[in-house]
């Protein structure tokens, strides 16, 4: 016998025995299937019984199926319909009732949501702002924010409520919710400090683009168009570019389309890049003598104005310190501000604005104080300083005066 005679001998006696042994253990542990397999019914093949107490049981022995062909389940309770019913409507359908203020909402949203969205609503890093964008939607690069995007509250509230703080979602209860969004909304000036939310309050807030998203009517208006034979060629008798992309170099070429029209109208956006970066005192509108105003004397301001900036002060402490001891934070201590060189603390990192006023030995009079309060980053343009400014005049007035009592 060859060798490989006896190579391909050995290979099937080894199979051979496989295919014993295993014929074997089948026909010895393998039990019979049942003889009326055939004939079981869907319930019968499924486990009898549930584990007690959970949502789903199954059909009791000897009943028919209830719902659907196995028989399983059972309607839901209330309680547990609503432990999962959490959505609010536009008109507030949905709201548990509760209340929140802004002045708790402030403390609140340091707590749990300053951390990815900044201690004003600002946005921290790549975590999204919630605050500002205010005519920013037909931009090229719109910021959307509570404020300047979202129509309806009922989107804000529902969202905190469901998926908020990151990580710990729904740990919030309805009270803190409503004092959260409050906070949020005088973030975006939409209400006012002393503003109070509730389920009763909350339809009496009218969201800045209420108006700004139309109904989606193209079932009816479009559809239909597109229901017929659709042409595949010669659809047009002549095919010419009439406007260019502004934003990609995206429009083709053929060399012969020189007149192609450019866009008609400019886009927001150009105006914004093209808008001034002087930090000059010209460019806000703001006096720059020093010696036309002086500063205020402590002594000549009203006790209740300079409590009332006291007051007021409460959403600078973050950043800023004033009296005895008081160092740099995130920002600059503010002793002896009113009338001071802007830009001049010694140690202080300031931003390129800061720098360059400072060089220009520009100082902090009364007008550009009021005007920095009111709106930091348009009379400070490239200020790093996310505080969105004082909404009304009178509390630009009470803090002016409350610094006015600290000394350099």
């Amino acid at each position: 016998m060859s060798k490989s005679l006896k190579l391909y001998a050995s290979v099937f006696g080894g199979i051979a025995v496989t295919l014993t042994l295993a014929v074997n253990m089948a026909d010895r542990f393998v039990a019979e299937a049942p003889e009326d397999l055939r004939s079981l019914t869907p319930l019968e093949l499924a486990a009898p019984t549930a584990p007690a107490g959970g949502l789903v049981a199954a059909a009791e022995a000897g009943e028919a199926p209830k719902d659907g062909p196995l028989g399983i389940g059972r309607e839901a309770l209330p309680e547990e319909i609503a432990a999962w019913n959490l959505d609010v409507s536009p008109n507030g359908t949905g709201l548990p009732p509760g209340s929140g203020s802004v002045e708790d909402g402030e403390m609140l949203f340091s707590e749990n949501c300053a951390s990815c969205h900044g201690e004003f609503a600002e946005g921290s890093g790549n975590w999204p702002k919630l605050a500002g964008g205010e005519d920013t939607l037909a931009n090229k690069d719109p910021v959307k924010t509570v404020g300047s995007y979202w129509p309806h509250l009922s989107t804000a509230w529902d969202y905190v409520h469901r998926s908020m703080p990151f990580g710990n979602a729904q740990s919030l209860e309805p009270d803190e919710v409503y004092a959260i969004v409050a906070y949020i909304l005088y973030s975006n000036f939409i209400v006012d400090e002393d503003f109070t939310l509730s389920n009763e309050t909350f339809s009496e807030v009218v969201m800045p683009n209420a108006g700004g998203f139309i109904v989606d009517d193209r079932p009816e208006t479009e559809y239909p168009q597109w229901t017929g034979e659709p042409c595949m060629t010669d659809c047009k008798d002549s095919v010419e570019i009439t406007m260019r992309a502004t934003v990609l170099d995206v429009t083709p070429d053929h060399g012969n389309d020189e007149a192609a029209a450019e866009p008609s109208v400019e886009t927001p956006g150009e105006e914004v890049e093209l808008a001034s970066a002087d930090t000059g005192t010209e460019a806000a509108g703001i006096a720059t003598d020093a010696a036309a105003e002086p500063a205020p004397s402590p002594a000549a301001a009203d006790p209740e104005l300079i409590a009332a900036g006291e007051k007021v002060f409460k959403k600078c402490m973050s950043c800023h310190a004033v009296g005895d001891g008081a160092r740099n934070k995130s920002g600059p201590e503010l002793n002896g501000i009113v009338g001071r060189g802007i830009g001049s603390i010694e140690g202080f990192r300031y931003s390129k604005p800061f720098e360059e006023a400072h060089g220009a030995g520009e100082t902090w009079t009364l007008e550009r104080l009021h005007a920095f309060l009111e709106k930091p980053k348009e009379a400070m343009k490239g200020t790093k300083m996310s505080f969105p400014g004082l909404r009304k005049p009178e509390d630009i007035d009470a803090v002016i005066a409350y610094l006015s009592t600290f000394a350099e």
